[in-house]
Formats: structure tokens, sequence, C-alpha cells
């Protein structure tokens, strides 16, 4: 674990961003007077921040996938999470990291891979780019997820029960559930808690496990109190969503994903399980997130 006077500084005039080289994880945001954003990472109820989940997203049915004919074990979310990355290139507010295959990563993912991750700070907003690139001969199936960790609540003095999330996109479609055991996706969904555009935010919504939509139609939405602190989110390029905490946790995690859990009883070869992508030979895939801090009313 790394010390808080290891993580990577990148400033504007408006926002400091601290990113951990271990996962290129996002471990603070903060305004320029000081207010944070992100989890405060609590081990009574979760320590990471904002974990990058590749090269799968959720669980796989027994820890375990099967690709021609082989097995191979990977844990929750992927390894990446827990790998440590090396910094590209370094900016006043912009840093570059990198992870590529290895012979530790090939053991459990047989492939070769680059997966880059860049942050840039523009006056209040965040960018975030994850890229993944396949330097191999043969395609290359994976999944991607941003995993966030943001206050609840945001500083600024409003309650929990006060926060709301705004969806770009009346959102109608049914939720989708894990099984609390095992971590994979049921087969029944649930009706949406979402009236029109807006999710009222409880931590009831959350005992059992993450509110998921594996096809979302927004694209940006808005977490906060209206007319106080809120944060304008944006994942254009990932058509799944998670929203889930710890119950009564003070933090909430805004998940873009491409990608989710193995469906209960899934036991089929890799590139077959829903979510998977197969980047051909020589190609790369982009993954954006802005996380931008509005100004209270």
């Amino acid at each position: 674990m790394f010390a808080a006077a290891e993580l990577i500084a990148i400033r504007s005039g408006d926002l400091t961003a601290r990113i951990n080289p271990l996962g290129a994880e996002l471990w603070s945001l903060t305004d320029c007077g000081g207010r944070e954003f992100m989890t405060d990472g609590d081990p009574a109820f979760w320590t990471g921040h904002a974990p990058l989940l590749f090269p799968i997203v959720g669980a796989l049915n027994g820890d375990r996938y099967r690709f021609d004919g082989r097995e191979y074990h990977l844990p929750k979310h992927g390894f990446a999470r827990r790998a440590r990355f090396e910094v590209i290139e370094k900016g006043p507010s912009q840093v570059s990291l990198g992870l590529r295959d290895s012979d530790e990563t090939r053991a459990v993912y047989p492939f070769a891979f680059v997966l880059e991750m860049a942050f840039l700070l523009e006056g209040a907003v965040l960018h975030m780019d994850a890229t993944i690139r396949n330097p191999g001969k043969e395609p290359l199936p994976f999944s991607f997820g941003y995993h966030p960790a943001f206050a609840w609540p945001l500083p600024g003095g409003a309650e929990k029960v006060d926060h709301v999330i705004a969806f770009d996109e009346p959102e109608p479609q049914p939720i989708r559930r894990v099984d609390p055991q095992s971590g994979l996706l049921l087969p029944a969904v649930s009706p949406t808690p979402v009236d029109g555009h807006c999710l009222a935010l409880d931590s009831s919504l959350f005992r059992d496990d993450a509110v998921i939509w594996d096809h979302l139609a927004s694209r940006r939405l808005t977490f906060g109190t209206p007319g106080g602190a809120q944060l304008s989110i944006a994942f254009p390029d990932t058509p799944m969503l998670a929203i889930w905490q710890k119950p009564d946790a003070p933090f909430l995690c805004i998940e873009p994903w491409q990608g989710h859990a193995d469906p209960v009883g899934f036991a089929d070869d890799l590139r077959n399980k829903p979510g998977i992508l197969q980047l051909a030979s020589g190609a790369s895939r982009s993954f954006r997130m802005s996380v931008a801090v509005l100004a209270a009313d």
C-alpha cells in the first residue's frame, strides 16, 4: 500500500487529483478550498477508492473462466486494480500510466495487452481515458469498467437523503441484481427505481448489492443536491452502469461498465461471455469518463 506522500498529484486552478500508481487508482479529488469529493477509504466499509476493472468486470462463475478448452482463475474484477502501473508521462495537470502483460498476468490471462490510463485536469473537470491495445496476433477478449467511490454526502452540508442522481435520459428499463453469495448476475429483472430521469438515493437501495443497468440510455448523469454541491459525470463509451455502496457507508460508487458478472450458471468460453469485447490484432479501444465539479447556486 502506498503512503499519501507517494501519490501522484496533478493540479488545475480549480482541482487537485491524486493518483496511486498501484492500480492507476484515483484516490482523491479536491477543490481549491480543500473539499474532498472522493471516499475516505474507511476500512470499516471499503478500502477501495476508484479501482479499474480489467480484464473482467464482476465475478466469474467459481472465479474461473474457460478459453480454448483450458480453465483459468481470475478474482472478481480482474487483476489491474492490484497491479503496479508505470508512469509514462507526467505534467502539472496530467499524468499517464501504463500496464503491460507479464509472466504473472499471462498465467491467468494468456494474452498480450497494453492498458494505458490518462488523467487530465482542465479547470473544474477531471478527464480520465483508459485505452486498451492489442499487440498480439490473436483477438483480445476483455471487459473494462470504472469503479469510483464519491463522497456521500458531498461536501457542502446537505444530508445524504437530499442527494439524487439525475440521468440525461429517462431510464424506464428494469434493473439487474447479483446473487449476494456468488456475485453472479441473476436471471430475474426488477422494476426500475428511477422516476423519469431522477433516482432518489437511499441506502436501502443497496441492501441487495448493486443496482445494475445492462442497457442504459444515458451517457451522462448528475449526482448531488439540487442547488448545492453536484458532480456531472460523463461516460460516452460504456453502455452499462452500476451504482453501489456498502449499506450506510459514506460513499457512493457510480460505475460505468463494458461488461458485467457471469450470469448464474454460465460455463461457456470467455469469448461468449455477455459483455466481452474482442479487440482485433493491432487495434485499440478507449473508454472515457469525466467528472465535473459544479458550482453551487
